[in-house]
């Protein structure tokens, strides 16, 4: 009978202590953990971008003729991996003349406003390995305003992302924003940003580590 007693008891204390516990608070940072965990997981990629820098350069003075530029520094994440994605857009014509090393142009598809390009590395990569990609192509009749923008997407986990545009000698620009669409926010950059070239011309140089992954950064300007 004792015994009997003893056992109620220690169940007692037993089921006081696991309802005394804060299971709402703990089921919470689970869940909390094994999203983190899935979203780690799936937003992986290919691979990871360790260096991204690009410039605009803006040819003449209507807008008229641009030319972009991109190196990309990546690492990979996953073995056997055989392609390359990049992707572009603006207004006008773009991705006249690209040009891609390494790697080989194999396919393009625009199912919006942004049209992908599909490179061939023509090689077999694994987890760990490294490639530096230089990308160039020109554009058209695609800053004929006097407002325009530049966007930068960072569809891959990125390290470091640097970004310059270049302006005409005879027309620097007069203010420049830096927009981020996630946050739905745009803040004006100082002077400091931009500087003249020892030719003439004017650069303006923006650059941030670990960025937003999916954000779409845009240098906005008034010339």
């Amino acid at each position: 009978m004792a015994d009997k007693k003893s056992n109620t008891a220690i169940s007692d204390q037993l089921i006081a202590l696991l309802l005394a516990l804060p299971w709402i608070d703990i089921i919470a940072e689970a869940y909390k953990l094994l999203r983190s965990l899935w979203r780690g997981l799936a937003e992986e990629g290919m691979y990871e971008v360790l260096e991204h820098e690009s410039t605009l350069e803006l040819l003449d003075r209507q807008g008229k003729r641009a030319r972009f530029q991109k190196r990309q520094k990546v690492r990979y994440l996953q073995n056997n991996i055989i392609a390359y994605q990049d992707h572009g857009w603006s207004d006008g014509e773009s991705l006249l003349d690209y040009q891609c090393s390494p790697g080989v142009v194999v396919d393009q598809y625009r199912p919006g406003q942004k049209t992908y390009i599909l490179i061939s590395l023509r090689d077999n990569k694994q987890r760990g390995e490294q490639d530096e990609f230089h990308i160039r192509w020109n554009l058209r009749d695609a800053f004929t305003r006097s407002q325009e923008q530049w966007e930068t997407e960072v569809s891959h986990r990125t390290r470091h992302l640097l970004v310059q545009l270049i302006f005409p000698k005879a027309r620097p620009p007069v203010r420049v924003w830096l927009g981020e669409y996630l946050r739905r926010r745009a803040r004006l950059l100082d002077d400091s940003v931009m500087q003249r070239l020892p030719d003439g011309r004017w650069q303006v140089e923006w650059e941030t580590e670990r960025p937003r992954l999916h954000e779409r950064y845009a240098l906005k300007w008034e010339w």
